[in-house]
């Protein structure tokens, strides 16, 4: 598959992490922030990798990326990381994926490339028959319709995207795009990967 475009990919760090106990991003996984194995899958892939992030930007120093604070104020979600990125980005395609989604596919920005033909706005991941709307990639030029979506009050991803002209990319492989959510769920991927599993026995554990 063909060397995708430059791109600006963020990295979507900024929620409360209320259900893994804060601080999703810094979680361990291996001994490794969810973050930095995010990071690892999409540098390759892209021009420049931003990371958003609401709170204690310095913890986030090792990664060696700017962190973006939400212009949108009052915790609005990923489509204010998203906006914020945006509106720092350098370049016409600018791609979104979460920060506790530790494996994803070395091809996923390929492929999403690949699906924005004219019209097309936006691609996003699907996986299983179901939208992994946190996982997309959009044209640059889309900033004024997301930030009119969030001035209205609009918080859902899914919702703007269906306002949006839109490819949805089947991609097989839905253990790549397992998100580790939970104290528990992560607890579990530790167990699985220290005991030699695999990330299909991660989601099969999960599910």
């Amino acid at each position: 598959m063909r060397q995708p475009p430059a791109t600006t990919t963020v990295i979507l760090a900024g929620g409360l992490g209320t259900r893994i106990g804060g601080a999703k991003a810094l979680q361990l996984l291996q001994g490794q922030p969810l973050i930095d194995w995010v990071l690892q899958a999409v540098r390759v892939q892209c021009g420049t990798v931003l990371i958003s992030a609401n709170d204690n930007p310095a913890s986030f120093s090792h990664c060696g990326c700017p962190v973006l604070p939400d212009q949108t104020t009052g915790y609005a979600g990923p489509l204010a990381g998203l906006q914020a990125a945006m509106l720092q980005a350098s370049h016409e395609w600018v791609a979104s994926v979460p920060c506790d989604a530790p494996f994803l596919p070395a091809d996923l920005l390929a492929r999403l490339h690949a699906a924005m033909g004219s019209p097309a706005e936006a691609a996003v991941a699907v996986t299983g028959g179901r939208r992994q709307p946190a996982i997309a990639l959009y044209r640059r030029s889309v900033l004024p319709k997301l930030n009119d979506y969030l001035a209205g009050g609009g918080r859902k991803v899914k919702a703007w995207q269906d306002s949006l002209q839109l490819s949805e990319v089947p991609f097989e492989h839905a253990a790549a795009f397992i998100n580790l959510n939970s104290v528990h769920e992560l607890a579990l991927a530790n167990q699985i990967l220290e005991s030699g599993g695999s990330y299909d026995d991660i989601q099969r554990a999960i599910a």
